[in-house]
Order: C-alpha cells, then structure tokens, then sequence
C-alpha cells in the first residue's frame, strides 16, 4: 500500500505558479498562532495548556530533539510504504488523532467532532473520538466513510453507563475500545482555573451523557428540562479510579480490540498484557494530566519491549512528521497528535485539519526519502543516535 505523501509539496509549490499561497500556516508554531487568535481565549487556553508549570507539557516535546536519525544512501527509497497492520486492519499510515475532549468547541461551527471525522474521511487517518463529545458518537462515527473510528472511554462509576457507552460504540460502527486511564480526576491546571474554566462543568461536550438511556434514565428530569441537573449528576459519575481488578470486567464488556492509554511503566504493561487486553497506548495526556513526570518518549522503549507482540499506541509532544519518524523507530506501531490537528480545526475546520494531516505524513515522507528508509521496517532503534 504506497502513498506519496510527499507530493503535497508539489501541489503547493505547483499552486505558487499559479499564484495561490497556502491557505493555512506550515509548521506547528504557525498552527497554534493561528489558533490563538481565532479561539476565544478560554478554549485556546484549555486546549494549549498542561499541568503544573507546564515542564512535563515541554519536555514531552523536547525529548524528540534528544533523538537523530541516522541518514542512509544509496537505498533508492523511490517509493516510500508508510503503511501499517493494527488490529486486523490494514491502515495507510501510522498516524492518528488522539481523543481531545473539547475538540468539538474547538471549530468555529461547535461541532469539531463532526469537523474532525470528516477529516479522518478524507485523509484515511483514524479519530480515536473522545467520550466528551458535542455530538453524540453516532453521529460522528456516521461521517468515518471507509476510514476506521476507535472509541475512547471516560470509564464512569456506574457500570452500566459504561456497558451503554462501550455497546452504543459498537453498534455505531467503531472498530476499537480505547480506556483512559489517568483521568478519572482533573490533575492540576493553573490555566484553566485562573480563569475558573472547565468546560464541562458548564455543560459543553456531554452529548454522549445526555443521549444515554442509562444516563437519562437516572435523572428525575430530562437533560433538556433541567440541563444543571445532568451537569451535576455527571459530575457524580464520571471519574472511576479502575484498580487490576476492575480489568476483567472492562476486559468483558467487548469483543472489540481494548486498548489501555496512559501506561507508561514495563510492570503496568505486563500485568495488563496478562489481563488479556489488545493493545497498549503509552501517553501521558499530553503533559495535561500530572505535571514532574518523565517525557512519554523517554518511557516507550521500555513499554515496548514489556508489549512483545501487542501493538503500541503513542502520542504526547509529537509535532511533526519528524517526530512520527522517531516515535516508530522506538517502536511506536501507530502514533497520535492532539493539539496540532485541534489547531488545524479552529483555523479552518475539515479543511485546516486535513492541512495539518497532510503536512505531518508529507514531512513523514520525505525524512524517509531523503534519508533512506523505505518503509516502517527500517525504522528501528538503530536508526537513531541521541545527541545530547
């Protein structure tokens, strides 16, 4: 399965002798720049912020700059396969956009997760979309086309909100079950409450609570009669600190592929490997969760020695294609952006997605040219260096 990525360049210098300029920034600064200014500033602040002072949000990035890639001749990589298997499904790239939870405020229209699935649908990059959603998941897994769609799961208390959550995803087509695991509290963000501001305690991102049968049926009156009310009785069941022991269950409530994000030590992977889980997803919320930690890069060798033959997910400080170069030669098999696609949406909606998509894979693509690797095969830890 070869695609040229690359070529977007060639449309766009192709374009210049036409006199047409890109319609959108071309690197990440530019990406969130742009956002800056079309954002209202509580969103731009939810969506750019980390946790702390924010060191664990900068080191995720900067730990791509500890990494070279090692440049190899005469392999004539004329053609480049970027193609990857994950979960029985034959994908033609290793990229993919990680759950944002206030991706649907993000767009000019308020409806991001519809914006960002029709991205998906065009580029054959999968959304992993988030359980904190403006639209409810039918509706956005309704605009996937061909391209797959994975579920991502707040885990609530109650169990059978959850089993509701987890088998409307089935029903709507999703063709994986993605559990985070290091949510079920806010960490500490001094962004958000210097300006007291959590989207979702002020109602926005909940349509998939206030489509819930289960959900609905637990409130004395509708979420459209007394939305506070649903507020509040969201507030009560979002957050479940899971243990080992709650694995079997979530293990249970599907036959989809179960992946489990936010693991990031050898030990965590082995126990949830034996719990029979499909696929481990090394993150560490993008440095928003919990600030003092170590970089998710620096913690993915390690995870993927412990996964053997599961398949890794990746994502927290990747901003550009450079970086999804490096993430798959430390073993990444698929590799997750959050902020840069989120940015791309509030600067253009589908359109300043598929940009920001089709920037990343181009550079992706032509590293891999001009460098001499054809395919992700080649891409193994012997093909970097750490320089510092």
């Amino acid at each position: 399965m070869s695609h040229s990525f690359g070529s977007y360049q060639d449309e766009i210098y192709g374009g210049g002798l036409r006199g047409v300029m890109p319609s959108f920034p071309m690197t990440y600064d530019g990406w969130e720049a742009g956002a800056q200014a079309a954002l209202p500033p509580s969103v731009q602040s939810y969506v750019a912020g980390g946790a702390g002072n924010e060191h664990t949000q900068r080191a995720n990035v900067s730990a791509f700059e500890q990494w070279g890639l090692v440049p190899r001749m005469f392999v004539g990589a004329a053609q480049r396969d970027l193609s990857v298997d994950l979960f029985g499904m034959r994908l033609s790239t290793p990229l993919f956009m990680a759950p944002v939870g206030v991706i649907g405020v993000c767009a000019q229209d308020g409806h991001g997760d519809l914006a960002t699935a029709r991205a998906a649908a065009r580029t054959g990059v999968p959304m992993i979309a988030s359980t904190l959603s403006v639209d409810p998941m039918e509706a956005v897994a309704a605009e996937f086309d061909r391209t797959p769609g994975f579920f991502q799961l707040y885990t609530p208390t109650d169990r059978d909100l959850a089993a509701s959550l987890v088998h409307r995803a089935e029903a709507a087509g999703f063709r994986a079950i993605v559990v985070t695991l290091d949510t079920w509290v806010t960490g500490w963000r001094p962004r958000d409450l210097a300006t007291s501001n959590f989207p979702q305690l002020r109602g926005h991102c909940l349509a998939n609570y206030t489509s819930d049968p289960v959900f609905r049926s637990q409130l004395e009156r509708t979420p459209e009669q007394d939305p506070g009310a649903a507020v509040i009785h969201w507030m009560r069941v979002f957050g479940n600190p899971l243990t080992w022991e709650d694995l079997p269950w979530l293990r249970s409530l599907t036959s989809l592929p179960l992946i489990v994000k936010g693991i990031c030590h050898p030990e965590d992977v082995r126990r949830a490997k034996d719990g029979g889980v499909d696929g481990i997803y090394c993150s560490n919320h993008g440095g928003r969760q919990a600030n003092g930690g170590l970089p998710a890069l620096d913690a993915l060798p390690a995870v993927v020695d412990a996964a053997g033959d599961l398949p890794v997910l990746f994502d927290s400080g990747v901003r550009s294609g450079a970086d999804v170069v490096k993430a798959i030669a430390l073993g990444a098999a698929a590799v997750g952006i959050g902020r840069p696609y989120a940015y791309g949406l509030a600067l253009g909606g589908t359109d300043g997605i598929v940009h920001v998509l089709r920037s990343i894979l181009a550079e992706a693509d032509l590293t891999m040219a001009v460098d001499g690797y054809p395919d992700l095969a080649r891409l193994t830890p012997d093909a970097l260096r750490r320089i510092r």
